[in-house]
């Protein structure tokens, strides 16, 4: 029996990915062991910044350190993108699969044990049609689902389109059949999830909107969304959102930044203005809804100043967190070439600044919650302590004990007060 150890970095998308990988290996007759004991080592990797990069070299290294027998295949968004990256050393690496063909890992094993290394990354441009693969995995309790992957965006900073190519959607019928199999094994709670799920439906003239509406006809009883663009979020969605029975008030925001020459130079297509127009909205129609969002900070010519409006309009919009991270160098994207890249050390500080004000703007979010009743999930049972994880529909994490006769998988209404709230 072959042995394999499998890596998955990046975004939920990915995650998803790798499960799926590992569900066909093992369908196919092989094990999954610790590193050391493996035949074969496959790292499904992310390519969005520079660390991501370097923490493919790293684990790929040390898994031929670790074990020098061991075939390493890389596959994911460094693999799709190799022709990209001219300083990633792939000698060490046995086969090599973009992000159509990892899915269908099984028809390249062969391959993996030939003396000399394979590619397998096909133009990710040319793939117009979605692969429906799905995977149950019955441990779960909030299950994300596929619905879209790709994007047609082409954002200045960044290489994902190159990785993931333009956007494809899966079916209607598709989605709601994975969906059904889901609410008969008990799961209370699904993710939509995708590269750029806003662009859900482009193919045959449907919006987003057009499939939460066959969703709320599943039983399923509560669904969140992925990360959203600014202008995705309309009125037609936000009103048919606050009168929705199952959806969760819980938005990650893709903003990026809230200064208007910054978002102009990363060809974002919407304005500081009226990405807080929206905020307010959000505000105004849920209630204590969780609004998230991703910041890049240090982007080319940066000035003091539009860092400075960026942050004060984080504070003013009242954010329940901020994802904050430096901008880092994609090659063969227009902001690589730009002039006036930030100093190291710049980045750090403000990357630092918008951390610090993502846990102020946390706790304020939780003080508003604290005297609040809710409805949570119950989650993951600890070994250690005995408590249940639990999540409100507006995202914040509490810890039960086992004496409320909990089981994972339950819906359970509380008074939020007993609780310390995450």
């Amino acid at each position: 029996m072959k042995t394999f150890c499998i890596k998955s970095l990046g975004c939920k998308q990915n995650q998803l990915e790798g499960q799926i990988i590992q569900n066909e290996l093992e369908n196919l007759g092989f094990k999954q062991v610790k590193l050391e004991e493996a035949d074969f080592y496959i790292l499904n990797s992310c390519t969005v910044t520079s660390h991501s990069d370097s923490q493919a070299k790293y684990l790929l290294n040390y898994a031929k350190r670790k074990n020098p027998k061991i075939k390493t295949v890389l596959v994911g968004c460094i693999a799709q993108t190799y022709k990209q990256h001219k300083n990633f050393n792939y000698t060490n690496i046995d086969l090599i699969l973009g992000n159509e063909e990892k899915i269908n890992i099984e028809k390249y094993l062969n391959y993996l044990f030939e003396k000399e290394s394979h590619f397998f990354v096909d133009d990710i441009f040319k793939q117009k049609d979605f692969q429906n693969k799905f995977l149950f995995n019955p441990k779960s309790t909030r299950v994300s689902v596929k619905i879209q992957d790709g994007c047609n965006n082409r954002c200045s900073y960044c290489i994902i389109p190159y990785a993931r190519g333009n956007s494809r959607s899966n079916s209607i019928e598709n989605i709601i059949s994975q969906i059904n199999l889901i609410t008969k094994k008990n799961v209370k709670e699904i993710v939509l999830t995708g590269i750029h799920i806003g662009q859900w439906g482009l193919e045959f003239n449907k919006t987003l909107v057009d499939l939460l509406k066959e969703i709320e006809k599943t039983e399923i009883h509560r669904y969140r969304l992925g990360s959203l663009y600014i202008n995705e979020i309309d009125d037609n969605m936000i009103n048919f959102l606050k009168n929705s029975k199952k959806f969760c008030p819980h938005f990650h925001l893709s903003l990026q930044s809230l200064s208007n020459s910054t978002l102009k130079r990363m060809n974002r297509n919407y304005s500081a203005d009226e990405a807080m127009i929206l905020i307010k909205k959000l505000h105004q129609n849920f209630d204590l809804p969780y609004l998230g969002c991703d910041i890049i900070v240090g982007f080319p010519n940066e000035s003091d100043e539009e860092f400075k409006e960026t942050y004060n309009n984080l504070n003013e919009a009242k954010l329940s967190s901020i994802h904050c991270f430096p901008y880092s160098k994609r090659e063969n994207t227009p902001a690589y070439y730009m002039e006036n890249q930030i100093q190291n050390s710049v980045k750090t500080t403000r990357v630092k600044m918008i951390s610090n004000l993502s846990k102020k703007l946390h706790n304020e979010f939780l003080e508003k919650n604290k005297n609040k009743c809710a409805e949570i999930l119950i989650e993951k049972k600890s070994k250690k302590t005995g408590l249940y994880t639990a999540i409100t529909r507006n995202y914040i994490k509490i810890y039960v004990k086992d004496d409320l006769n909990n089981l994972q998988h339950s819906l359970k209404y509380i008074d939020l007060s007993n609780f310390k709230l995450m």
